[in-house]
């Protein structure tokens, strides 16, 4: 058995206001090719499709197309939603679609239905949101451990009713995983973590979310985003894993995806970046470049994209003297959605911080902003009950 393991296409996308629609698309053409010359028996797509939670027409085509060219080569089709997909519109036509080998699973009712692909059942389960999946599942706790845990129990309930491998794909940040800047926080309050002992007694476990390849665990890899979203992904190695299943366990092997334009990260001082010729490679990338000069050149970016002409981020870190006051965007990259509520309490008060009661009732209001917004994408409608439901578990 033979499977293509990709995930994070994220459709639509940009970087730095820059479209990678077409990098997008050139990396599936590579696919399809891939999935013909190799034989492949299943392409599994582990989540986060698309970007956003209601695509634009030209990604939806974009995807449609490529679903049709990848049964038209010869593969089975096994999609799950991530946390940036919506799930009510990922499933669409679900069950129309799985009599073209198209398998869309969107919703608690996929978990424990398996895709059987030749002697492999894949259980490709979709993003779970614990609060609107642990009632439902009768997971002990309300956490993406807790629903994962209950979604496993049902996946060997099927698997000890089969011989043959078993391939389960989640769609979660799992614990080991090493992650970047372009990823977006699923949990409020340290609730996302989860161990990959959860995924014990499966013969390969698929991930989607982190955006670096990586294995976390004997048999539990991420296949990375095919396509760098951040200038923190510049030293990945972006592409699919091709996954062999035989009586000796998972042989999985990196396939390369085609690189529209490399990522560089250039820091140091004017004069000298532009002068330095081990940067020449440089040239023809996107660049982020950080300048140390001591007093902040005039023209810094038209100077810097004479020699670097793709320079999409220019940062100013003098040495030698304190650095001046970031702008706001900078100080909050880093910061949780709970931490700017109170810093922003903080300034409209004069300095004086939140106190823990005010910082968990922030906390529990962001947490319920974000659960609304996340059955409004699907649904079309705000509910003022955000309580446990049976489908649409993937929209963010």
């Amino acid at each position: 058995m033979r499977l293509i393991h990709t995930s994070d296409w994220h459709l639509g996308r940009s970087f730095h206001q820059v479209g990678l629609l077409g990098a997008q698309a050139r990396y599936l053409d590579h696919l399809v090719d891939v999935v013909r010359r190799e034989r492949v028996d299943a392409v599994l797509v582990s989540g986060d499709v698309y970007d956003r939670a209601m695509p634009s027409p030209d990604t939806v085509e974009l995807l449609s197309q490529t679903l049709v060219r990848l049964v038209d080569a010869g593969a089975q089709v096994v999609v799950s939603s991530g946390n940036h997909d919506s799930a009510t519109r990922l499933g669409f036509a679900a069950g129309l679609l799985e009599r073209a080998g198209v398998h869309l699973r969107t919703t608690l009712a996929d978990v424990g239905r398996p895709v059987v692909v030749g002697d492999t059942a894949v259980h490709a389960l979709p993003y779970l949101e614990p609060a609107l999946a642990a009632d439902a599942l009768g997971a002990a706790e309300r956490t993406h451990a807790g629903v994962l845990r209950a979604a496993m129990e049902r996946v060997r309930v099927d698997a000890g009713r089969r011989r043959g491998h078993i391939v389960v794909m989640a769609h979660a940040f799992v614990v080991g995983g090493v992650t970047s800047e372009s990823e977006r926080d699923i949990s409020v309050g340290g609730v996302a973590a989860v161990p990959p002992e959860v995924f014990a007694g499966a013969d390969y476990t698929a991930l989607g979310h982190l955006h670096g390849r990586q294995e976390v665990a004997p048999g539990v890899r991420y296949s990375g985003s095919p396509v760098a979203m951040s200038f923190s992904e510049a030293a990945h190695r972006k592409g699919s894993l091709l996954v062999e299943l035989g009586a000796r366990g998972p042989v999985v092997e990196h396939l390369e995806a085609p690189v529209e334009r490399p990522l560089a990260v250039l820091r140091g001082a004017l004069d000298a970046l532009l002068a330095d010729p081990a940067h020449r490679a440089a040239e023809g990338a996107w660049c982020q470049v950080t300048l140390t000069d001591a007093v902040r050149p005039v023209g810094a970016m038209e100077q810097v994209r004479r020699r670097f002409p793709h320079t999409l981020e220019l940062r100013f870190e003098p040495e030698g003297r304190a650095v001046p006051l970031r702008p706001y965007a900078a100080r909050v990259r880093s910061a949780s959605e709970v931490d700017v509520c109170c810093d922003f309490l903080a300034h409209v008060r004069g300095g004086r911080g939140a106190t823990d009661d005010e910082r968990e009732l922030l906390s529990a209001a962001v947490e319920a902003s974000r659960l609304t917004r996340r059955v409004t994408d699907d649904e079309g409608v705000v509910r003022r009950d955000a309580g446990p439901r049976t489908s649409g578990m993937g929209a963010a």
